[in-house]
């Protein structure tokens, strides 16, 4: 993996960062046409046409959006439920907007969090998902095996009150490592997945089981291993009585000694990051 050399970014990284900033700015673009009575087949189907528009052609997945309680993932108990419906946005309820473009064989999977008008409950979660992305950097800087970082995630949500929201998403997981995929001009899907993108995680798949690591980070025995160097898709999902919230972006692991090139965060220049910034 290619590290950030005297601050800046190389070439590969930029370009997994101009994807991910295309995918926030798509978020942000959609989520200020939201208004009382889109559905979130209209909204997922909002971010797919702001992207095409944009030259995107390929997915590691589809967009999808949650509205109300189902942010939160409330009595999700099959895959899916994870997709769009005809849930409609009403006035003062949380959204969430989750869409994975790939562009110029660079791959993004975002994660936006927002409400349609206030919502006390949702800004609380906003501002306590800051803690969480500070514990994840620094103990995948000190090589903590990945479950135990997932279970230090945990216990934090715990001390603030929250549930665990991103175990209700397939093995669990609160992260996955993302790759460069092989430009097409179309690529066909398999239940909202891009197949290109999929057999790169299968791949990963294969190989990380020969040599004892996972590109799944989840609490399971197979991500008993310490953080292994390449690009993590990074989403923490808070859940408090029927709303939730959530950020996801990449994080960067990588194999040198020095701390702070051994793990970052590829853009601090995101969304909730100027939120936070914002409210100090």
């Amino acid at each position: 993996m290619t590290t950030a050399v005297a601050g800046e970014l190389s070439a590969e990284l930029r370009g997994f960062r101009e994807v991910q900033r295309l995918a926030y700015e798509c978020a942000e673009a959609v989520a200020a046409q939201l208004k009382p009575g889109v559905t979130e087949r209209e909204a997922a189907r909002m971010q797919r046409d702001w992207l095409r528009e944009r030259g995107v052609r390929d997915w590691f997945h589809l967009p999808f959006a949650w509205f109300g309680d189902r942010t939160a993932f409330v009595n999700f108990r099959i895959p899916l439920q994870f997709f769009p419906t005809n849930r409609r946005l009403e006035p003062g309820m949380p959204f969430i907007l989750d869409m994975a473009p790939v562009h110029k064989g660079y791959t993004a999977d975002i994660g936006y969090s927002g409400s349609l008008g206030l919502n006390p409950v949702q800004d609380k979660l906003l501002a306590d998902l800051e803690a969480h992305r500070e514990l994840i950097l620094r103990e995948v800087r000190e090589r903590r095996p990945l479950r135990e970082i997932y279970e230090d995630v945990d216990r934090l949500m715990v001390r603030q009150g929250y549930a665990n929201r991103h175990r209700a998403y397939p093995f669990g997981v609160i992260a996955h490592k993302v790759d460069r995929v092989k430009e097409r001009p179309w690529s066909p899907r398999l239940f909202g997945f891009g197949t290109q993108s999929l057999k790169g995680l299968a791949s990963d798949a294969i190989h990380g089981h020969r040599d004892g690591w996972s590109p799944l980070w989840s609490p399971y025995r197979f991500s008993d291993h310490p953080p292994r160097p390449g690009l993590w898709a990074v989403e923490p999902h808070l859940g408090f009585r029927g709303t939730g919230a959530k950020f996801e972006e990449i994080l960067v692991v990588t194999d040198s000694k020095d701390p702070e090139q051994g793990a970052f965060w590829l853009d601090d220049d995101l969304p909730h990051v100027r939120r936070w910034a914002e409210d100090k």
